[in-house]
């Protein structure tokens, strides 16, 4: 059967993004949109305006243009969404990137997504150059950097962070989107077409294989907005603390995007550090906490919980990644909330396709809410294809709507492999609906494994693995920790004779991929479970790892 959502359907917004979020930034005037939480640094919703617009206008003078696709690599600054809204006020797709990639991995993102522009900071200016340097056709680097932030230390219980080295000095030969703002150029006047031009180009390794590029349409991410309003209607007066990153799509939706359409307040961290995040919760009396399981975690445990004043927070929202209903209630129960809700979506969904409606006080535990306005969804049976689930058994999880990607960039059979000929998304997630319309997420059919809230592609690591002389097979799954965190963990053949241990096997993929990707446990076997076709079983891997608990 298919579900429907009790929300009116909505009509796609035919707006480009910069006018779907600003166009009513003039109303807003001096009220504060962003808020640096580090150094205090403030800019109005008239600033905001102002500064994108000039951006835009020195961007556009200086060569791009519609069709080009500019970078955007970066940590969480006050100037982030000035960049990207500016970027797509002149024309152009803008691709987020990781800021812990190296430069190989930045690289191959700008080679897939034919960047031909950089906007990162200066404390990543060496892997920004290294990146331009091994992909060739970047016209300019930029750098966005904020003056005086000071570096933030890491935390064993959030996902790795990049080191911060020290600023360097304004002589690195590279322009700032500060002189960027200062422009007297004409603001340029683009012909935008929101249901086909791209706005973001966020990579997702969708339910298998290697990131891809998602083209994410100025209608499909506006839409969203407008489709997530109904439950969860946040503007005026709210203030929200944004420490995920704004490079994910839900950061961009959920902490950029969503609250800036709205009025609310936004205020900045780069990173998350458990003093520096509970001192501007108390400082700035934020009233919503968008959130992954990490900092739920932390929220519900942390003993340095007890000595800040959280009592400003009235909600508390959990996305990118499983949560445990009995941790949510362990943190709802601290905080004196009625619930730590949660939502549900994926990059290739602009991203949201259900939230735990905000009027709602007491949802089912464990449930990732109802469908948000003007979507669809069926659940597919496991057993039969091309069969619905009957009510109460589990199925896949498909979706439609007009949120749904436009594809992946360049990949049209991985794109039909994921949308079918009528338009359903397959999710590769499994869930079971209940009477009352409540998701519950309870597997995946999907390899993919999210650290963290951050996406780890098995087969990227699996190529890695072997490339290294001593491996002569291996596998990746997603186990979880003590913690319940879902770590890579690999299973390695050994050539003959070779005496490689665990540690060099952790040590050889450390040294090439980002932090969050890290293989964090190894094991050595015979053989690899592969079918007749080559593909590796990881059913049976997984089948393994559930009788050893």
């Amino acid at each position: 059967m298919v579900f429907r959502s009790e929300y009116a359907d909505i009509a796609p917004l035919e707006l480009p993004i910069h006018e779907a979020v600003l166009g009513e930034a003039h109303t807003y005037g001096d009220t504060p949109a962003l808020v640096d939480g580090v150094t205090g640094t403030t800019l109005t919703y008239a600033q905001l305006d102002d500064a994108h617009r000039r951006i835009a206008a020195g961007l556009a003078e200086s060569g791009l243009a519609k069709g080009d696709v500019l970078a955007l690599h970066s940590p969480n600054t006050i100037a982030f969404p000035a960049v990207f809204y500016a970027a797509t006020r002149a024309g152009a797709a803008v691709t987020t990137v990781h800021p812990l990639s190296t430069p190989e991995e930045f690289a191959k993102q700008l080679r897939d997504s034919k960047a031909s522009w950089i906007v990162t900071v200066s404390p990543l200016l060496d892997v920004a150059r290294a990146a331009a340097e091994l992909t060739g056709g970047i016209r300019e680097i930029l750098v966005c950097d904020q003056p005086d932030q000071p570096d933030q230390p890491d935390q064993p219980d959030q996902p790795d962070q990049p080191d911060q080295p020290d600023q360097p000095d304004q002589g690195h030969g590279h322009r700032s989107v500060l002189d960027l703002a200062a422009s007297t150029a004409p603001e340029p006047q683009v012909d935008i077409d929101p249901a086909q031009d791209v706005a973001a180009l966020p990579y997702s390794s969708g339910t298998t294989g290697v990131p891809k590029g998602v083209m994410l349409t100025h209608r499909s991410i506006a839409t969203n907005l407008a489709q997530l309003h109904p439950a969860m209607p946040l503007g005026q007066g709210e203030r929200i603390l944004a420490v995920l990153p704004f490079f994910h799509i839900y950061g961009l939706t959920a902490l950029v995007n969503a609250p800036l359409r709205q009025g609310a307040t936004v205020v900045v961290l780069p990173r998350f550090d458990i003093d520096t995040f509970l001192a501007a919760i108390e400082k700035h009396r934020i009233t919503a906490l968008y959130v992954a399981p990490p900092i739920v975690l932390a929220l519900a445990k942390h003993p340095k919980v007890a000595e800040y004043d959280l009592s400003s927070v009235r909600l508390v929202l959990s996305s990118a990644a499983p949560l445990d209903a009995d941790l949510a209630d362990a943190c709802a129960r601290r905080l004196g909330l009625p619930a730590v809700i949660q939502g549900y979506g994926m990059t290739e969904l602009s991203p949201c396709t259900h939230l735990v409606p905000l009027d709602v006080e007491n949802p089912p535990p464990g449930t990732v809410g109802k469908l948000i306005a003007g979507t669809e969804m069926r659940l597919l049976s496991l057993d039969e294809q091309g069969r619905d689930a009957e009510p109460g058994e589990r199925g896949e999880i498909v979706l439609r709507g007009p949120q749904v990607m436009k594809g992946y960039l360049g990949r049209p059979e991985a794109t039909a492999d994921m949308i079918d000929a009528d338009g359903w998304l397959h999710t590769g997630d499994i869930g079971r609906v209940d009477a009352e319309g409540w998701l519950f997420v309870v597997d995946r059919v999907k390899e993919l494994i999210k650290y963290k809230g951050y996406q780890v592609a098995p087969a990227e690591l699996e190529a890695l693995l072997l490339t290294h002389p001593d491996i002569a097979d291996a596998a990746v799954i997603g186990v979880y920790d003590a913690d319940g965190t879902e770590i890579p963990k690999a299973f390695v053949v050994r050539q003959d004779g070779a005496l490689l241990d665990a540690d060099e096997v952790v040590a050889y993929v450390a040294e090439r991929v980002a932090p969050y990707k890290k293989v964090r446990r190894v094991e050595f076997v015979d053989t690899v479970p592969r079918a007749l076709s080559g593909k590796i079983l990881r059913r049976e891997l997984r089948d393994r790892e559930s009788a050893k608990n």
